[in-house]
């Protein structure tokens, strides 16, 4: 591949594409939530400029240029390596008013629209994994509530050691117990309410989980593809995954596509054992269905995904980055900001998992705009289940 091709996967936010020949409706300069991917040593300068708009920022693995102490918004900082490029912070801001709060070791930063938040809970020697995650998941669901963003929009969990046997079961396992228990008793109307969700296993570190909230309830989405997570059957745990496979987020300058963690699972079944390229050629007709299912089902107009397109993917084994990054070169939109992360799986058959935001803003004539990239991923050559012809187990 040419030096000219791959520079197109490094990831700047210079690189977005601009929306130009075209008057905004004044409305979209209003945004309840961005996100980027900004390399770490510009990160302070950056923030220098508008401290007051940021909602949060979230630092992969432990390196000499990681900030500390920035602000007064949550910062996450997770022990999970980057395989590609400068480091990279992903960072949330706002162009709403911000204000923060902190209370029972919960870190929240809000506009009148969403919440940001961020909390750890530490495992002390003899404590089980469920118990802490009960413990976690119920304090952030009181905070959400009283400060007033009752509706969970989406959720990341990050743990060491998801795949590792404790008392019987594995701690992912342990993990969805916990957080069963805890979004049973909280959540209205569950399941139905259930965020998006990802669950990743770091180098080292205690439950680390960060979440979105909001005013107003989203729009959760399923995959035609795959069974609901919280429909799985007992074989993967005494208690089920909770979380949608998206969420959607309407809101008066647009909209996002909140994609959980996907992996190659067609119903509820682990494909492809052992083979990188498969799994992850899979993984790309799964997002392709559940991007689709959305815009014919959930009201959003086909093609007018713009430039805020993010993933991030998690890959196991090192040895592996390099065959998934070729592939995703070709797949993804030439605009999308691309982190690749070492990260465990929930299931330990599973070599990568992928998730993405996508941003869709409102313009007063679209016709006047330069005609935006869809973010529509590029067929596979080589599938062995068509997203119409499979059925729910």
């Amino acid at each position: 591949m040419s030096q000219a091709k791959s520079n197109r996967w490094v990831v700047e936010p210079a690189a977005w594409p601009p929306v130009r020949s075209a008057q905004l409706n004044p409305i979209s300069n209003i945004h309840a939530l961005r996100i980027a991917y900004i390399e770490t040593p510009r990160l302070e300068a950056l923030l220098k400029v508008s401290p007051s708009t940021v909602l949060g920022i979230v630092c992969h693995d432990r390196s000499p240029g990681q900030p500390h102490g920035l602000g007064a918004y949550p910062v996450v900082c997770l022990d999970i390596p980057q395989f590609n490029g400068p480091p990279l912070a992903e960072v949330w801001t706002s162009t709403l008013p911000v204000t923060y709060h902190q209370a029972e070791g919960i870190h929240c930063a809000m506009n009148d629209e969403v919440l940001f938040g961020a909390l750890q809970v530490e495992e002390i020697p003899g404590a089980l994994l469920d118990s802490v995650t009960y413990t976690a998941y119920q304090r952030l669901l009181v905070q959400a509530r009283a400060l007033g963003y009752p509706h969970l929009l989406r959720v990341w969990n990050y743990f060491p050691h998801i795949n590792r046997e404790s008392d019987g079961l594995e701690r992912y396992q342990r993990f969805c117990a916990g957080r069963y228990q805890a979004l049973a008793e909280g959540l209205s109307d569950f399941p139905r309410t259930l965020p998006a969700g990802t669950a990743v296993g770091t180098m080292s570190g205690p439950l680390k989980i960060h979440f979105l909230a909001a005013r107003q309830p989203g729009t959760h989405v399923e995959n035609p593809r795959q069974v609901s997570a919280y429909e799985y059957p007992r074989v993967y745990g005494p208690r089920s995954p909770s979380f949608a496979r998206a969420t959607l987020r309407l809101s008066i300058s647009g909209s996002h596509l909140l994609i959980a963690g996907t992996a190659s699972v067609v119903g509820h079944v682990s494909e492809h054992i052992g083979e990188p390229h498969k799994q992850t050629l899979e993984i790309i007709h799964n997002l392709n269905a559940l991007i689709t299912h959305t815009e014919q089902f959930h009201g959003i107009t086909r093609g007018q995904w713009y430039g805020q397109a993010l993933f991030k993917i998690y890959i196991r084994h090192p040895e592996h980055f390099a065959t998934v990054r070729d592939i995703l070169k070709e797949q993804l939109p030439s605009h999308t900001q691309v982190l690749y992360l070492q990260g465990e799986m929930c299931r330990s058959e599973l070599l990568l998992e992928v998730e993405g935001i996508l941003g869709q803003e409102k313009t007063i004539d679209v016709s006047q705009t330069v005609s935006p990239t869809r973010v529509r991923l590029r067929q596979p050559l080589v599938f062995q289940h068509e997203p119409d012809s499979f059925k729910r187990a």
